[in-house]
């Protein structure tokens, strides 16, 4: 009866952390839209994590947010590229 809401989100958070990191990795235009969604997953599995905490389920909520956290600080500290200025005139 523990095991349920483990099984329900442990797919859904892998993939997502998958999805996430090649996001992140290939596709910079689109990092703040992914780390949206990926913090979108962590409150999901916090709000299945509310209705039946058990350990395993800590964890892997733990493991995603420790990967969220750590891209959203790598794109916080990328810096905004600035456009250039046309010399077309």
């Amino acid at each position: 009866m523990a095991q349920e809401m483990l099984n329900a989100l442990l797919l859904p958070l892998l993939f997502s952390m998958a999805s996430g990191t090649f996001i992140f990795l290939y596709r910079p235009e689109q990092r703040g839209q992914g780390l949206l969604i990926l913090t979108l997953f962590q409150l999901v599995g916090a709000a299945g994590y509310a209705m039946q905490p058990t350990t395993e389920l800590l964890a892997l909520l733990s493991a995603h947010a420790l990967a969220v956290l750590v891209m959203l600080t790598r794109h916080l500290q990328t810096p905004v590229p600035v456009p250039q200025a046309s010399r077309d005139q």
